[in-house]
């Protein structure tokens, strides 16, 4: 099941639903920000290493104000088309933009005050779990405690082993991975000592 091509779509029915200066959880990013975000990722290989090496950022920022500058409809239009054949993300879409698709789509929906948790077909809600298992050895790898993982079936992961305490996160395997990609509105509850949550909560995890 192309679950990436589907949450790229609602995605972008979700941008054209609040409008291109809707705020999201990427800092100041607006969803034009986003927008112009995921289209150089896929579409200006020259410019998108500066997205994870900072010695390169001035260059992939100038890029991505000049393609925010397209006019709204069509900027989603770019979106929702996908990389072009060209891009190297065509041929691993769904491994590589099943968790970008989903988190950023999260990352407008929970901007806004009146955001509820999504109900997940099964099969998405297991491939986001093998993607919060993997994330969480990177995101949660300064913890001082050990951090286990645990969805609503009782399955558990363990993500960083460190002395004999540890604290639990139990959700959605979906709420699961936000919290892993550094975001805080979630739905996710914490089991361990308060001093171990404050710990684990207050850890750097953005990518």
């Amino acid at each position: 099941m192309p679950y990436a091509r589907d949450e790229r779509h609602a995605l972008v029915e979700t941008m054209r639903t609040v409008g291109p200066d809707a705020p999201t959880l990427c800092g100041d990013w607006t969803a034009r920000d986003l927008a112009a975000h995921l289209v150089l990722r896929e579409r200006r290989m020259d410019a998108s290493p500066g997205i994870l090496v900072p010695a390169l950022a001035g260059h992939t920022e100038r890029v991505q104000r000049g393609i925010a500058r397209k006019e709204w409809n069509s900027l989603l239009d770019d979106v929702r088309s996908g990389p072009p054949v060209w891009s190297p993300f065509r041929l691993v879409d769904e491994q590589a933009n099943l968790s970008e698709m989903f988190i950023h789509h999260e990352d407008v929906r929970r901007a806004q005050s009146d955001w509820t948790v999504r109900t997940l077909p099964d099969g998405m809600q297991d491939k986001l779990w093998r993607m919060a298992t993997g994330i969480g050895r990177r995101s949660y790898r300064k913890s001082p405690v050990g951090v286990i993982l645990e969805r609503p079936d009782g399955m558990r992961a363990t993500v960083r082993k460190a002395g004999s305490r540890s604290v639990t996160l139990r959700g959605e395997p979906g709420e699961l991975l936000m919290h892993a990609f550094g975001r805080d509105e979630v739905r996710v509850a914490f089991d361990g000592t308060a001093e171990d949550i404050a710990a684990v909560t207050a850890l750097d995890r953005s990518m």
